[in-house]
């Protein structure tokens, strides 16, 4: 049995998340600089270059990439033979999310939906926890910005409207953002389930942005759509150019014969998040 201790998880979690905010992950990076290699657009390359410049500035003086410092969201693996002991892990993730945001200064982004007062520490955060066989714990994290969070969508599909109506959402999707995103933006996939699984599987796939999907077919779909994404032309920051986008990643689940939910949910070009598994 594999035991959590939440008291030694909280500054655990701290420290990443801290860091996520400030260092872009380095497969992220190698793409957006991969952007700017390839750029034909006088403009985008001259956005492009801003980018990446605001990312090794944000590194070199400990600062966040972004000021939007966004919503915590965490995805939870718990396999069912670990235990979790000194406290509720809700609990736990919810005090390294305080710690890491009210003690290095990022912006606190969280209010109440109604009346809209901060409540000065950006929490709670969003929480999914998945429970697994076996003693796996791992944990994912996105920073999640209001600039891409409010250009994502749900699309609810006919079930035989197949490959076609799903590149055509994605499609309708990006072009109504625009720039709102800070393209080049990364694009979350989520296919089948039910409306509110599909979301949740949207968000989550923009955890593995830099890595293909295992099944060649679903891998196969991302590419196209890549490929489809950046012959629209908004380029990035808005300015035109090849690179709307610079990653895809689709989660698929089994879903009723009577209907094809799909959501895309977009993540601005500093794309923040960690993985952890202990």
């Amino acid at each position: 049995m594999k035991i959590i201790d939440c008291k030694k998880l909280i500054p655990r979690l701290a420290e990443l998340i801290s860091e996520a905010n400030i260092k872009i992950d380095s497969m992220t990076v190698d793409k957006l600089r991969n952007c700017l290699k390839n750029e034909t657009s006088p403009h985008a390359k001259w956005a492009l270059e801003q980018i990446v410049e605001n990312i090794d500035i944000a590194e070199r003086t400990n600062s966040p990439a972004c000021q939007d410092t966004g919503l915590a969201v965490f995805f939870v693996k718990l396999g069912q033979e670990v235990r979790i002991t000194g406290g509720l892990l809700t609990n736990a993730i919810n005090q390294a999310v305080r710690d890491a945001y009210v003690n290095n200064y990022l912006r606190l982004s969280v209010a109440n939906p109604i009346t809209r007062v901060n409540t000065n520490n950006n929490t709670p955060a969003v929480i999914h926890v998945e429970l697994v066989e076996g003693n796996t714990f791992e944990i994912a994290f996105l920073a999640k910005g209001a600039g891409a969070e409010n250009m994502s969508r749900l699309y609810m599909l006919r079930p035989n409207d197949g490959n076609d109506s799903i590149i055509k959402a994605v499609i309708d999707c990006v072009k109504s953002a625009g720039s709102n995103p800070c393209p080049p933006i990364a694009i979350g996939f989520g296919i089948g389930g039910s409306m509110e699984k599909c979301c949740i599987m949207a968000k989550k796939a923009l955890t593995r942005i830099s890595v293909p999907h295992k099944d060649t077919d679903i891998a196969s779909l991302e590419n196209n759509i890549l490929k489809t994404v950046n012959e629209l032309g908004i380029g990035a920051m808005g300015f035109g150019g090849n690179h709307t986008a610079y990653g895809v990643a689709i989660e698929t689940y089994p879903t009723h014969i009577g209907m094809l939910p799909v959501a895309v949910n977009l993540q601005c070009h500093s794309a923040r998040h960690f993985g952890l598994k202990l």
